[in-house]
């Protein structure tokens, strides 16, 4: 997917690279590094890593809660997003990933060394507006889950998971963590078994048809569904996690130094193995969605009389066919999953007010080496903290508005990238191709669409 520009790739220059490197620099890349640096010759499924982490991420309690509306809602209706999204992720994704390839940096930094400051500081105020008030829903659900499960006070959750989720993405690293988690999240393949089991009623002939045949009902509840759907799915958080990550992996590598300080040229090999990175973790993010539906419409969803999911309990009754361990099975999922995809959205706020501001970062650094990264993980924990008590709304309704909230501000976002990715001063030889800009563009059209018609809603006041 890219062009025939004759451009040598880019070699950005960002705080960062400039810095002079001190022996504790040294250190911690050194300490950064894999075992295997070279992947020259390795077969694409040994570079897994990036694409999937951002796809597993995606399924967030957020995303649950938004894919699980969806069904209990409208049934069917909406299917047909989950397949229909799947080429807009992977074109989107992949741009994030390839910037950060080629060039060393996130997109932050990138913004930094090309564009205006007052583009740069305002995609990063978007994005951690966006990222505060999803990580707000995220641990509303997942205080009530656990509550659903333990007891006790709603607030002493709260506090005790965002001290956990601060430590741990302080101090142990990510992906020893993340590993760990990632087998508690396997809770949410009970919604694979679901749809199969008695207790749930399936029409298989109608799921292929709303698979493959869109359907719009003219609708406001319909319309504020399905834009959240595109919000929780195509999130802006994702953009610079997906970005961050890929430079975290080539200092582990050995392609940089330093972020910024790519050794060599991107190979062929390192973008297909990207793009196969990315089209697996976005195909198994969205293989969630389509199962999630399915069950919560199944279970939940019954035509002329549309459920509407106010709380943790609610959303549980789509695996109620399972027994009685259905709560348990929900509420493990939810709280693995916010485990994952907190420390995410943290993260990726933090990467992008890093290269914004200059300061050391990553998530292979210790605290001290990077405080103003860590300081603003911790920041938007907190903000996401405090506002759990200024809001009366419901967890599930949180997670849904916090999916549309992502979706207004992907909108500008998305233009922003579209315009790096077509710049041959920043990407070279490796701008886009004509695919990635007819399905990156079809991303920015319909999120845009969707995001207007809601804040049309919301003035006119037809949206509650």
């Amino acid at each position: 997917m890219h062009s025939d520009n004759e451009k040598d790739d880019s070699k950005s220059s960002t705080f960062e690279a400039n810095r002079p490197r001190s022996n504790e620099d040294l250190q911690d890349v050194d300490g950064a590094r894999l075992p295997e640096m070279e992947d020259e010759g390795k077969p694409w499924y040994k570079s897994i890593g990036p694409g999937l982490i951002t796809g597993a991420a995606d399924d967030d309690p957020s995303g649950i809660g938004t894919y699980s509306q969806c069904g209990a809602s409208f049934g069917y209706g909406q299917l047909w997003l989950a397949p229909f999204c799947i080429p807009l992720m992977i074109s989107v994704q992949e741009m994030c990933g390839r910037v950060a390839l080629v060039t060393g940096e996130g997109i932050a930094a990138v913004l930094k060394d090309h564009y205006p400051r007052w583009l740069l500081y305002g995609s990063v105020a978007l994005l951690f507006l966006a990222n505060s008030l999803n990580v707000y829903a995220d641990l509303n659900v997942m205080a009530a889950s656990a509550k659903m499960l333990f007891g006790l006070h709603l607030y002493f959750w709260l506090t005790v998971l965002v001290l956990t989720i601060g430590v741990l993405e302080i101090f142990v690293p990510y992906r020893r963590f993340a590993g760990v988690l990632k087998f508690s999240c396997l809770a949410l393949g009970a919604y694979f078994v679901v749809p199969f089991l008695r207790g749930s009623h399936n029409d298989w002939g109608n799921i292929a048809s709303h698979l493959v045949l869109p359907v719009w009902k003219p609708n406001l509840d319909f319309t504020l569904a399905a834009t959240a759907f595109l919000g929780t799915t195509i999130s802006p958080y994702l953009f610079f996690w997906q970005a961050g990550e890929t430079v975290e992996e080539e200092l582990a590598t050995g392609k940089s130094d330093e972020p910024g300080r790519r050794k060599q040229r991107v190979k062929e090999s390192e973008i297909r193995n990207l793009r196969a990175d990315t089209v697996l973790g976005m195909i198994t993010s969205q293989l969630v969605a389509f199962f999630i539906i399915i069950a919560t419409a199944g279970v939940l969803y019954r035509p002329g009389h549309p459920v509407t999911i106010n709380s943790a309990m609610d959303a549980a009754q789509a695996l109620r066919p399972l027994g009685p361990a259905a709560v348990w099975i929900f509420s493990i999922g939810m709280i693995g999953t916010g485990f994952l995809a907190i420390p995410t959205l943290a993260g990726s706020a933090a990467y992008a007010a890093a290269e914004a501001f200059g300061w050391r970062y990553g998530l292979f650094r210790r605290f001290r080496r990077a405080p103003g990264f860590y300081l603003t993980v911790l920041a938007v924990l907190l903000v996401g903290f405090l506002l759990n008590f200024f809001t009366q709304i419901s967890p599930i309704k949180a997670l849904v508005y916090s999916a549309v909230v992502n979706a207004i501000v992907a909108v500008p976002l998305l233009l922003v990238l579209l315009h790096i990715c077509n710049n041959g001063k920043i990407l070279g030889r490796r701008t886009n191709g004509i695919w990635s800009n007819v399905f990156g563009w079809a991303s920015f059209v319909c999120m845009g669409a969707a995001s207007a018609f809601f804040i049309w809603a919301v003035v006119s006041g037809k949206a509650s």
